[in-house]
């Protein structure tokens, strides 16, 4: 069956479009597979592991200095004015005292050859090996970490975006509403039962409500800017998130018990520290090894060739062969005192990591105290704003009835929506705090 050149393009254009509506659907987010994705594709976590990929072949570097190095070498020489000698003429039955100049060698010469060189024993070799690896635990060591604040960047991004989201479509119920009282100021007006005033009042509000969505809109518009950075999505896509407030909150307002404790050893800060303290082990260890000999061997064998005549690669001109086989030893005698210096040195940096170590014990410790109070009061104020919120809708609602049947003024009116708007301000903030310190806790106890 032939499909005509109009029937393929509408195809092309109906699976290029269900491509794009596909890649489209793809950019939908939970927080969870927010910050994956923010793992993958974060040029931050993708910096940090070419780190570790760079540690790994610094390992790998360190050994092989410790492999056979076999290296080569080549040359050709064309003497332009050999080099003269002096001899005595005695030796040719001349007078003492006299010299008979003699060139000695050939106008051109070649040789090639290659040499090997074996490490025996070096003490900073197989200190450098350890260290070598673990300065691998230490760059992966920095990865988790990396993986870790990227996480909690991205969810304080994305409880930012829920939270701006919110508070726009408060604001847009409070614009529905002070529309409806404009309109129907406006006609109590035209039927003389309001004052020109009232009506002004009521474009007051709608124009302040119409400002609080301009201002809701931008905080959203950064936020996701901000969140889409984080995770290395272009900032010009459109992303969606499948979550909601209530997805993050109901649990934490629910649940009253906090963690008991934790194991602080577990905790990326303390490893990294730890890891520190093995590395400067590894210094002391190395500044020490210095005072132990340094034994090598080495193979060597060339091949080389002369002659009056350029070519000195006809098969008529003759190579002579020679190798030689050797060992090298180097022992440390006097360094008036500075291998000495050098030991003390990596002994009081040995001491400051351990010191290091243990402060972050307390460091940890603190860090959670603080993160159990910190969510704690969070929740307090939760919910004292939640209240506050609910109250000033109360007060607006009953104030705008008062205000249709007549009993309160527009001013007053004004006053109780300024009340409740800013009651909305300070419920957005206490959320933002209340989330913000959940993963503050998770961070600390080494959860994230």
């Amino acid at each position: 069956m032939k499909i005509k050149t109009k029937q393929l393009l509408t195809l092309l254009l109906f699976f290029a479009m269900a491509g794009i509506v596909q890649a489209q659907d793809d950019l939908k987010f939970t927080l969870g597979e927010a910050q994956e994705y923010a793992l993958k594709n974060s040029y931050v976590v993708q910096n940090s592991g070419l780190d570790v990929a760079a540690a790994r072949k610094k390992v790998w570097e360190t050994i092989a200095m410790g492999l056979p190095q076999v290296s080569g070498n080549a040359s050709y020489t064309n003497f332009l004015n050999l080099p003269v000698s002096l001899i005595p003429g005695e030796f040719f039955g001349e007078e003492a005292g006299t010299y008979i100049p003699v060139k000695f060698g050939q106008d051109y010469n070649s040789d090639f050859g290659f040499t090997v060189d074996q490490l025996i024993f070096d003490g900073s070799y197989i200190v450098g090996v350890g260290s070598a690896k673990i300065y691998l635990q230490m760059a992966t060591q920095t990865k988790e970490k990396t993986d870790i604040e990227i996480k909690h960047a991205v969810a304080q991004s994305y409880f930012m975006v829920l939270a701006a989201e919110e508070n726009l479509q408060v604001m847009k119920e409070n614009l529905s509403n002070s529309q409806k009282l404009e309109s129907d100021t406006k006609a109590l007006y035209e039927n003389g039962f309001s004052e020109e005033q009232d009506v002004d009042q009521m474009k007051l509000l709608v124009q302040k409500a119409e400002n609080e969505i301009l201002k809701a809109a931008r905080e959203i518009r950064v936020a996701r800017t901000v969140l889409k950075y984080t995770m290395g999505v272009n900032v010009e896509s459109e992303i969606q998130l499948t979550q909601s407030l209530d997805d993050f909150l109901d649990p934490l307002i629910n649940k009253e018990e906090h963690i008991a404790g934790f194991d602080y050893s577990s905790h990326i800060d303390y490893r990294m520290l730890d890891t520190q303290r093995q590395l400067s082990k590894k210094e002391l260890m190395l500044a020490k090894s210095a005072y132990l000999p340094r034994v090598s061997g080495f193979y060597n064998w060339s091949k080389t060739s002369y002659g009056n005549s350029a070519n000195l690669f006809k098969r008529s001109v003759p190579w002579f062969k020679s190798s030689l086989i050797g060992l090298n030893i180097s022992v440390p005698i006097f360094t008036a005192g500075q291998q000495m210096a050098k030991v003390k040195q990596a002994k009081f940096s040995y001491e400051q990591a351990e010191n290091n170590q243990k402060l972050s014990v307390q460091t940890l410790q603190k860090d959670y105290l603080t993160a159990i109070a910190d969510i704690e009061s969070a929740v307090d104020q939760y919910k004292n704003d939640i209240d506050n919120k609910q109250l000033a809708r109360r007060i607006y609602d009953k104030t705008t009835i008062k205000y249709n049947n007549g009993i309160s003024s527009s001013i007053e009116l004004s006053q109780t929506e300024t009340q409740y708007i800013q009651a909305q301000g300070a419920w957005v903030a206490s959320v933002i705090q209340l989330l913000n310190s959940k993963i503050n806790l998770d961070k600390a106890i080494g959860k994230l």
